[in-house]
């Protein structure tokens, strides 16, 4: 039974109640019904309406779609003005500042925080966060984290630089939780010292939403700043094992209910469309992987996002709401369809009645750019009791200082929890299919390359094919690339595979030689390889098998230039390098790799365009904003662009 003494009261007068959350709603006469927040949050306003609390002038910058504006209102704060720079976005907060809309009377402006100094002084508080790209986990896929390296990294300076002007009682800063590690924890600590330095004193806290009403895992990072001496505690989970009665999450599958789906069209397209039918609710790609027990593994593990073909599970919160991705990413319906607007409004807490403006994806963007409103809702009310001293008709539970909550270590339970679930699944699905194997193989064939990096068949001799000559054992896989006019072999690639890879192909070694002279020729053999990899053991590409390179590598390349008169020079030292993994995976300055490859840095770049255009995914300030100028990333020692790279589009 937990104890009350692990939580702290701020009245020791009143007897603390046994779920301050469940008294909250007994006051309002409401239950967990599906969509049951909205009401929440017009119930609490309609009280501070009777009850004339005073307005608490608020002001909104980085307003977004507006996840903390609804929020904030909800609890009786006044927002008199929001800004925010993307147009699509400032539509919707008009839309919604319409007569009889929500932000009634707010003034909504489009403009870039470094343009903007308020006009009026006698403000009370300030909500918002910065945009969050810089410390994000895409941003740190792309190429590591830029933080404050990056000119939107430095946002909050602004917020700060408003602070000061202004000088209201407090503030609430929120954004994406690894801005507190990121490059070594230097912007935290600048962050820190700079709203210390407009005089306020810091509580923050990295927070799960689904700990307090949102039918989302979604962590983020909350600080509230205090002027005074006034002491600021979070409010204790209202649901989950860390609530006072362990109250359930609040599950998908009841926060859309009532949702008319029927019209939805059932499934996706695309290449790998046709795989999520078989994914277990709550799982991801990675049901298709080795560590799952998959008999037929397409994909490596951790090769992707974890987003990437994620089907939600109605009896649990979702993951984390995307605010943008590509075709597969998730969450998609346990229905096995992409969920519909209104569905995804329930899952992210906005009222149903919020007007959302542009297209489906303008409108998913603003969505998971977002605060869930119902965890802003109960960090306003924690604000609203204890530095502006309303009494609430409730009395709230609030953690300890130094007060640990459990959802990281949850966090760390659910691969096994994915494995049993991937386990069950497969069962069912392949009980009578045998263990994964393939038979040896040698011949030859004749192939083209098209300009989408594709091997096809030329059934019209249109362009000369490239022969191939291949050997598929158990011991060995050797692939040729022939040249009908040199029979002298120009290079050759020798990998030596892990462990686990050996026991994945059933083979400890590839080889692939070249006998043609053209760059290209690279790009031909890998491919051939990669078409490979998918008729005999399922694998979709070579970083399905080699791996996500942000990963420690176990492989060995190495590369051979058999012969050495080969031009350009240059090219093929630079190959050379690559293929061995020198400066592969790193972000560094061209200067630095020119050295360590002993080439000039005029002829490096060269190299480098060259190694783009035959598929090797080459990453600058041109194609990853990311990325500093002069500064280039080789993510992989073989090229990986396919039809479907957008890098393929995009020029160093």
């Amino acid at each position: 039974m937990k104890q009350q003494m692990n939580l702290f009261e701020l009245d020791e007068t009143m007897p603390p109640p046994e779920n301050w959350f469940q008294n909250a709603m007994d006051f309002f006469n409401l239950e967990e019904m599906p969509g049951w927040p909205d009401n929440f949050g017009t119930a609490f306003h309609n009280w501070c309406t009777s009850q004339n609390i005073a307005k608490i002038k608020t002001l909104s910058l980085f307003s977004g779609g507006g996840g903390l504006d609804i929020a904030f209102h909800d609890m009786g704060f006044d927002i008199f003005e929001c800004v925010e720079i993307e147009s699509k976005f400032a539509d919707s907060l008009l839309l919604n500042s319409a007569k009889g809309k929500r932000f009634y009377g707010c003034n909504i402006l489009c403009k870039d925080i470094r343009d903007y100094t308020p006009v009026e002084q006698d403000i009370d508080f300030i909500i918002g966060g910065p945009p969050c790209q810089t410390f994000s986990a895409a941003g740190a896929r792309a190429s590591g984290v830029n933080g404050i390296d990056d000119k939107r990294g430095t946002l909050f300076q602004e917020y700060v630089r408003i602070l000061k002007q202004i000088r209201p009682k407090a503030f609430l800063f929120e954004n994406v939780y690894r801005i507190v590690g990121a490059q070594g924890g230097e912007p935290w600590a600048l962050i820190q010292e700079a709203f210390k330095s407009a005089g306020y004193k810091l509580y923050w806290r990295i927070l799960d939403t689904a700990d307090y009403g949102v039918p989302q895992h979604r962590e983020r990072l909350i600080i509230v700043g205090v002027r005074d001496d006034c002491e600021f505690l979070f409010p204790s989970p209202t649901h989950g094992p860390d609530s006072i009665d362990n109250r359930p999450y609040y599950k998908a599958g009841k926060a859309v209910h009532g949702i008319d789906g029927s019209n939805c069209i059932i499934g996706i397209n695309g290449r790998h469309g046709y795989l999520l039918n078989d994914i277990p609710p709550g799982l991801n790609y990675s049901f298709y992987t080795e560590k799952m027990g998959h008999p037929k593994p397409i994909f490596g593990w951790r090769s992707k996002f974890s987003d990437y073909l994620y089907k939600a599970d109605p009896n649990t919160p979702i993951r984390t709401l995307k605010a943008q991705g590509g075709q597969y990413t998730g969450p998609f319906s346990w229905e096995n369809r992409p969920f519909m607007l209104g569905e995804l409004k329930r899952l992210q807490t906005f009222p149903d009645d919020y007007d959302i403006s542009g297209n489906r994806q303008t409108a998913i963007h603003q969505i998971g750019n977002s605060v869930p409103p119902q965890m802003g809702r109960i960090m306003a009310l924690a604000i609203l009791n204890q530095i502006f001293e309303v009494t609430l008709p409730f009395k709230i539970q609030y953690l300890r200082q130094n007060e640990q909550l459990g959802f990281r270590a949850r966090k760390s339970s659910l691969t096994a929890i994915y494995k049993k679930k991937a386990t069950q699944s497969i069962n069912i699905k392949f009980s009578n299919t045998k263990a994964v194997t393939y038979e040896k193989e040698s011949g030859r064939c004749d192939l083209k390359l098209t300009d989408q990096f594709q091997l096809v068949e030329d059934s019209l001799n249109k362009s000369t094919p490239f022969s191939f000559k291949f050997s598929i054992d158990y011991d060995k896989w050797i692939i040729e690339c022939a040249n009908q006019q040199i029979n002298e072999e120009i290079f050759s690639v020798l990998i030596k595979l892990s462990p686990t890879q050996r026991e994945t192909i059933n083979t400890g070694e590839i080889q692939l030689i070249s006998y043609d002279k053209r760059p290209v020729s690279i790009l031909a053999l890998w491919k051939f390889l990669e078409m490979k990899l998918n008729t005999l053991i399922y694998k979709d590409d070579l970083v399905q098998l080699f791996g996500y390179y942000q990963y420690k590598q176990l492989f060995y390349f190495d590369f051979k230039l058999t012969k050495k008169d080969v031009e350009p020079g240059f090219f093929w030292k630079v190959v050379s390098c690559v293929t061995r993994g020198e400066c592969v995976g790193k972000t560094l300055n061209i200067s630095d790799i020119a050295e360590i490859y002993n080439v000039d840095t005029t002829h490096l770049i060269e190299a480098l365009k060259i190694l783009k255009t035959i598929g090797f995914e080459i990453r600058s300030s041109n194609t990853n904003q990311q990325i500093k100028e002069n500064y280039y990333l080789i993510p992989y020692q073989f090229p990986t662009l396919n039809e479907r790279s957008l890098q393929r589009l995009t020029a160093l």
